[in-house]
Formats: C-alpha cells, sequence, structure tokens
C-alpha cells in the first residue's frame, strides 16, 4: 500500500469507517506482531498485545491527529499494551522455545539466544529503543515520535542501550555465563 492510499484509509477511518480500519490493521497486522513478541517474548501474549493495540486504536482513531503517523501512533499503543502485558505475566523466554531453523545474519542460535537474553536485561526505555530501532527498523525520529520524547534523547538511549548490551555480552562471553 502506497503512502497516499493509506492516507486515505487513515482519514476514513478518522470517521469511523470500519472497513477502512481493517484494512490499515490488515497492512501492519504482522509488523505488529513481530514487534510484540520481539518486546514479550512470547507468543499469547504478543499476541495479547496485538488484540489489545487493535481495540484500543481503533477506540481511539479519532484522536489521531496527523495521518500520515498512523504507523508511529499505531506502534506507541502497541508499545504500551506490550508493558502492560509483560507487567500481566512474570514469563520470561526459554531455549526451547526459540525457533532453531531460523537465521539471523550469519549468526549462530546460542548468540542469538545471548543477544535476546541481553536486550531482556535492559530496562524499559533502552529495550524499547534497541527494539524498534534493530528489529523493527525505525528511524531515530520515528522512534522519538513513539517514545514522545526528544530525537536527541533516543540518540542518547540508542546509545546507552549499546553500551549496556556490549557491557552485558562482554561478560557473558569473557566469564562464559
Amino acid at each position: 500500500m502506497d503512502a497516499a492510499e493509506q492516507l486515505k484509509l487513515v482519514k476514513k477511518a478518522r470517521k469511523g469507517n470500519p472497513d477502512a480500519y481493517g484494512k490499515l490493521i490488515s497492512e501492519y497486522r504482522e509488523y505488529m506482531y513481530k514487534t510484540a513478541y520481539l518486546y514479550v517474548r512470547n507468543e499469547e501474549t504478543a499476541l495479547d498485545a496485538v488484540g489489545t493495540t487493535i481495540l484500543k486504536a481503533y477506540r481511539r482513531i479519532h484522536t489521531l491527529k496527523h495521518p500520515e503517523y498512523f504507523k508511529t501512533w499505531l506502534t506507541r499503543i502497541l508499545i504500551h499494551a506490550s508493558q502492560d502485558e509483560l507487567k500481566k505475566s512474570a514469563y520470561y523466554d526459554t531455549l526451547e522455545e526459540l525457533p532453531e531453523k531460523e537465521s539471523c545474519g550469519g549468526i549462530s542460535l546460542e548468540e542469538k539466544c545471548d543477544i535476546n537474553a541481553a536486550v531482556m536485561q535492559l530496562s524499559a526505555k533502552y529495550r524499547t529503543v534497541i527494539i524498534l530501532k534493530y528489529f523493527s527498523e525505525l528511524s531515530v525520529r520515528e522512534i522519538s515520535e513513539v517514545m514522545n520524547a526528544p530525537e536527541g534523547s533516543v540518540k542518547a538511549y540508542l546509545s546507552r542501550a549499546r553500551d549496556e548490551l556490549r557491557g552485558i555480552l562482554k561478560e557473558d562471553y569473557v566469564y562464559g555465563n
């Protein structure tokens, strides 16, 4: 879907057109699931977060001030829903639930597990910027909109989060954890 078509659908959805909203959600369904899963690390919890996001966004679509930022607005709702789901469940990923055959830039399953575990050790704001930047591939500007923070703060969070990840991963490989 191109930007002009999306903008048209957002404007229709803001006026209460459920079909337009449904088309928008269909367009972002996979994106929302992947982002939520990266955040919560559990299929059911991710699906719950996506469901909550779809419902909340539908109820609040009329509050969207800038239709061109629909994806950013939707992502903000998704991150909050994912955080709420994490608070509800004390679930942490286990090795058995990670997909074994999935390749990720030529890194091994063990390295992928280490990276995922390290990301989960970060504070909520650092985990959020890492997931949005490197897994959901949002720009600093888009992350700034999602987190409702200045771009400079997002850049600082990214830098600090990367430093923390380096420290966590270095400990894992130096001390053999």
